[in-house]
C-alpha cells in the first residue's frame, strides 16, 4: 500500500485489527510488537493490564482472594496505556508501572487477578474501547482476544509453542531475576489457572494456528503479516489464503 499505512481506513473499510492469543512464553508480545511495527499499527499488550491491576492490589494491600474488593479496585483503576509499539508503557493511578509489573512478585500473583471474572469483564470492556479508538489499526495480544475481545478482527491467530520452548523463552526474558523452577511454575501454573477462564490452547473457528517452536521471531512475524488482506482481498505477499493457512499450520 504505497503512501498509506497498512492499518489506515480505506474507503468504507474498518481499521485493521490483528488479534493474537496464546499461552505464556509462546512469543505473543514480541510477535505482536513486531507485526505492529512492520504494519505501522498500534500495539496492545492486554496482559500488561492484568499485571497493572495486580500491582495495584499488592501496592494497596488488598487481599487478592477477596474477589469483590479486587473487582472494585479494577473498576476504579485509572490505567493509562501507551500503544506505541516502539515504547509501550502503562501507568496505574498515576504510577508508571511499566517495569514494576514484570517483577517476580507480580508474576506470582497475577493469576489470582486474571481469573477473577469481574476483573476480566472490566478489562475486556476497556480493551474493546482501546481497539475501537485505534484509527490507525492495532495488534492486540493476550489470552482471549480472538474469541472474546475482538472476535471480528480481520486477522486472528493462536500462537503456540511446546512447553520446554516456552519456559526457556520466559527464563531468557526474565534473566537472573528468577530461577528456573520459578519460571517453570509461572509458565505452567499460570497457563493451568488461566485456562479455567479463557481458551488459548485450541483455536476457535476461523482462528489460524501458528506453532512458533522452531521458528525465529522474524519468521513468525512474516507468517502473520502474510495473513493480512489487501483491499482487493489478496494477501500481502500475493498468496492465496488457503496456501498461507497451510504454511502456518505445518
Amino acid at each position: 500500500m504505497s503512501g498509506q499505512a497498512r492499518g489506515e481506513t480505506i474507503g468504507h473499510q474498518k481499521p485493521l485489527v490483528v488479534a493474537i492469543d496464546g499461552p505464556s512464553g509462546s512469543g505473543k508480545s514480541s510477535t505482536a510488537r513486531g507485526v505492529a511495527r512492520r504494519l505501522d499499527l498500534a500495539f496492545l499488550d492486554t496482559g500488561a493490564m492484568y499485571r497493572a491491576v495486580t500491582w495495584l492490589v499488592l501496592h494497596e494491600g488488598v487481599d487478592r482472594t477477596d474477589e469483590a474488593a479486587v473487582s472494585l479496585l479494577a473498576r476504579e483503576a485509572d490505567l493509562d496505556i501507551n500503544t506505541d509499539p516502539d515504547g509501550p508503557t502503562i501507568a496505574a493511578n498515576g504510577h508508571d508501572v511499566t517495569t514494576a509489573i514484570r517483577l517476580p512478585e507480580v508474576s506470582a500473583a497475577v493469576s489470582a487477578i486474571a481469573t477473577n471474572l469481574e476483573v476480566r469483564r472490566e478489562l475486556a470492556d476497556r480493551q474493546r474501547q482501546i481497539i475501537s479508538e485505534a484509527q490507525q489499526g492495532i495488534v492486540a495480544e493476550g489470552r482471549d482476544i480472538t474469541t472474546v475481545v475482538a472476535p471480528d478482527a480481520q486477522v486472528r491467530v493462536l500462537l503456540l509453542a511446546d512447553p520446554a520452548a516456552r519456559v526457556a523463552r520466559r527464563h531468557a526474558e526474565l534473566g537472573e531475576r528468577v530461577d528456573a523452577d520459578s519460571v517453570q511454575d509461572q509458565v505452567i501454573r499460570r497457563d493451568r489457572d488461566d485456562s479455567t477462564v479463557a481458551q488459548f490452547h485450541s483455536a476457535a473457528p476461523g482462528v489460524i494456528v501458528l506453532d512458533s517452536t522452531f521458528l525465529s521471531l522474524d519468521e513468525v512475524i512474516d507468517e502473520i503479516c502474510a495473513l493480512v488482506p489487501e483491499p482487493d482481498g489478496r494477501h500481502l505477499d500475493g498468496r492465496d489464503l488457503a496456501v498461507v493457512q497451510e504454511d502456518v499450520s505445518r
